[in-house]
């Protein structure tokens, strides 16, 4: 991930806030062919491990490298150069995107014990039960019902050797350009524009 210092974060509690937050995340690998595989999945990151599951019919974890890269995407929105106070003195500004991403490298377990498999679906699902009114337990199912399913998964654990974070939140920008898009943001009705809105305000409020 190409990291300019500006926007490098190595603040361990920050990056696993953003890890936290992240919803569809994505896991890569090297693959035969000389092209990346790819797989969209919800993944937890708990103790320097990174734990999800693959459908047993994806070819991807039969063909998955010694190492892999899970990769957690944070807020994210399209910045325009009208938000920018700048833009009325000099109009020498241009359109960006802000962002915050998580790569997470390391070695990669298949996990197919029976055991081990519920251990990790049980803890994906307390993760986004948690908060909701009545939250759903693996426990609910039958037991007949949920070995039948784990059949059709296997697990992924992916120990943390390298963690990698970016904070694009226009620390590039001048104070006054940075709160001009904050708030341009936050006026937004889109709450995914509102959300990073805040990240950087946030990040101006602690020097980011």
């Amino acid at each position: 991930m190409y990291t300019p210092p500006a926007f490098r974060e190595d603040d361990p509690a920050l990056l696993q806030a953003i890890i936290n937050r992240a919803r569809l995340s994505l896991l890569v690998s090297n693959g035969p062919a000389g092209v990346p595989l790819v797989t969209h999945l919800p993944l937890l990151c708990r103790e320097g491990r990174v734990i999800g599951h693959l459908a047993r019919a994806n070819p991807h974890w039969r063909q998955m490298a010694p190492r892999a890269l899970a990769i957690f995407q944070g807020v994210e929105g399209y910045i325009s150069p009208s938000s920018y106070p700048s833009k009325a003195e000099h109009h020498r500004v241009v359109p960006t995107w802000n962002y915050e991403a998580v790569h997470a490298e390391g070695p990669v377990e298949i996990v197919e014990d029976p055991t081990r498999l519920r251990e990790i679906v049980a803890a994906l699902t307390d993760h986004h039960e948690a908060g909701r009114p009545s939250p759903w337990s693996v426990a609910d199912a039958p037991a007949d019902y949920l070995a039948a399913q784990l059949k059709g998964i296997v697990g992924v654990v992916l120990t943390i050797e390298k963690l990698s974070g970016k904070r694009k939140l226009s620390q590039n920008r001048s104070a006054a350009d940075r709160e001009g898009a904050a708030a341009a943001l936050a006026a937004s009705a889109d709450l995914r524009d509102r959300a990073l809105a805040r990240a950087m305000r946030e990040a101006a409020g602690h020097g980011a």
